[in-house]
C-alpha cells in the first residue's frame, strides 16, 4: 500500500459558493470521505484557511529563522484542503481523486508520498 495526498486546488480569491450550492458540495465531499473510510483507505483529511492566514518560516544565517506573514509564494492557486489515503496503486488513488474533484467541483492533485527505509 502507498499513501497519496489528494490536494484540492482553489483559485486565489475563491468565492465561496452560495449557501445552497455549498451545502450540496459539502454533502458530496462528506459522502466521498465516508466511502473512503468504509473502503479502509482514509488516513486523514482537512480543510485549510485562506493563504493570508499562513506564516512562513525560512532558515537564515547562524541558525536564525526569518518569519513572515503570508504564504511561501504568491500564486493564482493554492491548496484549500486535502485527503491522505492509503491505496494499492496509482490507479486506485486517481479514482478517489476523480471522485473528490467531482464532489468538491474543483481540480485536485494526486501525489504519492515517498517511501523511506527504516
Amino acid at each position: 500500500m502507498t499513501q497519496y495526498l489528494i490536494s484540492v486546488i482553489e483559485p486565489t480569491g475563491y468565492d465561496i459558493p452560495e449557501p445552497e450550492a455549498l451545502e450540496r458540495i459539502m454533502k458530496d465531499v462528506q459522502a466521498v470521505d465516508a466511502d473512503m473510510r468504509e473502503a479502509g483507505v482514509w488516513v486523514f483529511a482537512g480543510g485549510l484557511h485562506a493563504p493570508e492566514s499562513a506564516t512562513t518560516l525560512r532558515p537564515g544565517e547562524n541558525g536564525e529563522v526569518v518569519v513572515t506573514d503570508g504564504p511561501f509564494s504568491e500564486s493564482k492557486e493554492h491548496i484549500g484542503g486535502f485527503n491522505i489515503i492509503d491505496v494499492p496503486d496509482l490507479d486506485a488513488a486517481l479514482e478517489w481523486g476523480r471522485r473528490m474533484s467531482v464532489a468538491c467541483t474543483l481540480p485536485v492533485e494526486v501525489r504519492p508520498f515517498q517511501d523511506f527505509p527504516g
